[in-house]
């Protein structure tokens, strides 16, 4: 059954049997199509510029939280400067390994990009506890000494989205794109505001 029939059957509210819910349900393109129908639906108005418009659905798809249409800032170019990194084969520095693992990695293989994290390293933690500092801290600071990482995803500590926002006051850093969206409660919200 495809997506028409089984739109079809919903409008027409013929009950569906188990198995025909399973087989529409087991199919991932499907699931993701109607997903993303849902999501344009539930945007009502709201219209983003074509090139953007898929990525903030795919926000919303991954963290089916509608409130990213409204909340979502695409500043100072970020989206172009972020996409012509990518095709430099620039790397991500993310600081958390959950968006590491988050992201396709075939999608990352094929267009030759790769997603650092240094918050584990040895020398990231001991330099951290010498110097009394988080190790996102230390972290972002190891990242921006490699020349290769181009954009900086923060989905974790405040620490380190402010360690970036003063390297880039400071004209040490100029990242092509940074995804600033720390959590928790100390910082995380007075961080996105200062980015």
């Amino acid at each position: 059954m495809n997506l028409i029939e089984f739109k079809s059957k919903i409008e027409t509210a013929k009950e569906l049997t188990y198995e025909e819910k399973m087989e529409y349900i087991n199919n991932p393109r499907e699931i993701e199509e109607r997903s993303f129908e849902i999501i344009t639906t539930e945007m009502g108005d709201k219209v983003f510029p074509e090139a953007i418009a898929p990525m903030v659905k795919r926000i919303i798809h991954t963290t089916a939280d509608f409130e990213y249409a409204d909340l979502l800032e695409i500043l100072n170019g970020g989206y172009e400067s972020g996409m012509a990194a990518l095709k430099q084969g620039k790397k991500i520095y993310a600081d958390t390994r959950m968006i590491q693992v988050a992201v396709n990695k075939k999608a990352l293989a094929d267009h030759g990009i790769e997603i650092v994290n240094f918050v584990h390293d040895a020398d990231v933690t001991a330099e951290a506890k010498e110097r009394g500092v988080t190790r996102s801290t230390v972290s972002m600071e190891k990242a921006l000494k490699d020349d290769s990482v181009g954009i900086f995803a923060i989905g974790n500590a405040p620490t380190a989205l402010y360690t970036l926002i003063e390297q880039v006051k400071l004209g040490k850093a100029k990242p092509a794109l940074i995804i600033g969206a720390p959590i928790g409660f100390v910082g995380a919200a007075e961080s996105k505001e200062a980015l």
